[in-house]
């Protein structure tokens, strides 16, 4: 038996049975909270969500798909590292030196700050 046949009888086989079994042995204890939609942290009310909410998170999101982006930039440097030479070194230092200098503003400006409403409504009085 070769391993491309292995791979496309047994591999399903295997798939569809601990799928099976996470079916029967999973404990399932359905309520309305787990029926109902996740929408970034925020409750739905009835399908109404035409609230205010932060823009923060959409901020961080960016950063993050930013930063993502920059390590798909670096990878093929490092995999060619040795012969790039001290070229290639130069250009990564001013391509972080930027990223850096980006970063800085970036928490200069307070952006990863993310504010919680709900934590604001919660004031003890002695």
């Amino acid at each position: 038996m070769t391993s491309l046949t292995f791979f496309f009888i047994f591999i399903p086989i295997l798939a569809l049975i601990l799928l099976g079994l996470n079916i029967l042995l999973s404990p399932h204890n359905p309520y309305q909270e787990k029926n109902s939609a996740f929408e970034c942290g925020f409750h739905s009310f009835l399908g109404q969500n035409r609230t205010q909410f932060s823009i923060s998170f959409f901020i961080f999101a960016l950063l993050f798909l930013l930063f993502d982006l920059e390590i798909l930039l670096v990878y093929p440097y490092i995999v060619s590292a040795y012969t790039n030479g001290i070229y290639g070194l130069i250009i990564m230092l001013v391509f972080f030196f930027i990223l850096t200098l980006g970063f800085v503003f970036e928490l200069g400006k307070n952006a990863l700050k993310i504010d919680s409403r709900q934590g604001n409504n919660f004031q003890i009085k002695n």
